[in-house]
């Protein structure tokens, strides 16, 4: 946190031996406080973890250090119990602007999730989905045939957005990854990048026959035939990394991996 001091931590864990097993070396050697009364969260766990605590202590705005005991960690710093709290002094913030996902189902219901990683669609049955895109109002795809569509933030740009083909994008870039999942018609459309003003719209044409789902992040919602996604700047949360592993640093490696 750029030098500031840091005494009153809570936990959260993802359950694991792992994670428990780091839990209660911390409790013995550092005072934990409930999450309200924090001045940082510390997430034992893993990127699943991360992302249920974002949503989890969302009202709170309290920052997040992840210690990764799961498998992948992209979002989460080296398990090291030693040295915690100089670590979070030192540690670099990352900003997460989230997704704001309004849902109208085939009853008319009207459902609203925030995503800090994607908001996808995805096809509920053997059938392909048949979609219309809009970009702030404009037609620009009047039939997607496809298994589904996905629009990513750049910290979510390498998750599910880049597994499915999907551009990877500088954490700072205020752009967003729209990307195809599996198309059919138009074969040729791999997607867009847009910037994070613009307002995407999805419509399924044949709800009774294709129906859709949709999820943002975990949370996710059935029967849809109308999806609205834009930036909800306004409700930016902070994430923790060490210096020299930031998460403006992994996106970046993402790019010139190879063979993994």
């Amino acid at each position: 946190m750029a030098g500031v001091s840091v005494r009153r931590i809570a936990c959260v864990d993802s359950g694991s031996p792992k994670a428990l097993a780091a839990l209660d070396t911390i409790r013995r050697r550092h005072q934990v406080v409930p999450a309200d009364q924090a001045e940082v969260v510390v997430a034992l766990g893993g990127d699943g973890l991360i992302l249920h605590s974002l949503h989890r202590f969302f009202e709170l705005d309290v920052p997040l250090y992840g210690m990764n005991c799961g498998t992948v960690g992209f979002l989460t710093n080296e398990l090291r119990e030693d040295g915690l709290l100089e670590r979070i002094a030192a540690a670099e913030t990352a900003t997460l602007s989230p997704l704001r996902m309004t849902a109208v189902t085939t009853g008319g219901t009207r459902h609203e999730f925030l995503a800090f990683n994607e908001v996808s669609l995805i096809r509920y049955s053997a059938q392909s989905a048949n979609l219309r895109v809009l970009i702030d109002g404009i037609e620009r795809v009047p039939k997607l045939v496809c298994d589904g569509i996905l629009l990513a933030t750049p910290a979510g740009s390498t998750a599910y957005n880049f597994s499915a083909g999907g551009s990877v994008l500088p954490l700072q870039s205020d752009l967003m990854a729209l990307t195809p999942i599996s198309p059919f018609r138009p074969r040729r459309w791999g997607g867009a990048i847009l910037t994070s003003s613009a307002v995407v719209e999805f419509v399924n044409l044949e709800p009774a026959k294709r129906p859709l789902g949709a999820s943002a992040d975990f949370q996710e919602v059935e029967g849809v035939v109308r999806v609205e996604v834009r930036v909800e700047p306004a409700n930016r949360r902070r994430l923790l990394f060490d210096p020299g592993a930031t998460l403006e640093e992994r996106i970046l490696g993402e790019q010139f991996a190879h063979g993994e």
